[in-house]
């Protein structure tokens, strides 16, 4: 075991390259590293990655919610109304089985006659166009 790697794992670094990027911070009096520029962009890109998700996720929940309405006899402000309902029920908890349920329990109550295939392949081609939509809006 080298001396660099002994003083890492005394001193609580993972192992003796994290000690190595931690010295050259300091050595270099806090000016960031190609490693640290690296590891920043990684950051941001995931931050970004995840906002695009967020936004399509919504935007899908909106158009399921309209498809739904459709499917209910809804249209117009009522149509829209419940597309929010559906795009709100998406914060119930993590995933999909939120909205799913939701619809599920609607078309149930009004005795619409969608089997839970169909919605789920809505759920799937509806992503698909949201997504686009976000990519070609910017």
């Amino acid at each position: 075991m080298t001396l660099a790697q002994r003083y890492a794992r005394r001193n609580g670094y993972m192992c003796a390259r994290d000690f190595t990027a931690a010295a050259t911070w300091q050595d270099h009096g806090g000016v960031m590293t190609t490693f640290d520029k690296r590891e920043e962009g990684f950051e941001k890109k995931f931050a970004h990655d995840e906002e695009l998700q967020f936004k399509a996720n919504a935007r899908r929940n909106k158009l399921l919610g309209l498809w739904a309405a459709e499917k209910l006899g809804l249209s117009g402000p009522d149509g829209e109304t419940y597309a929010k309902e559906v795009v709100m029920a998406d914060f119930e908890e993590a995933g999909d089985h939120d909205i799913f349920r939701k619809i599920r329990k609607d078309f149930d109550g009004k005795k619409v006659n969608v089997a839970d295939l169909e919605i789920r392949r809505a759920m799937d081609e509806l992503m698909v166009q949201a997504v686009a939509q976000i990519k070609k809006s910017g």
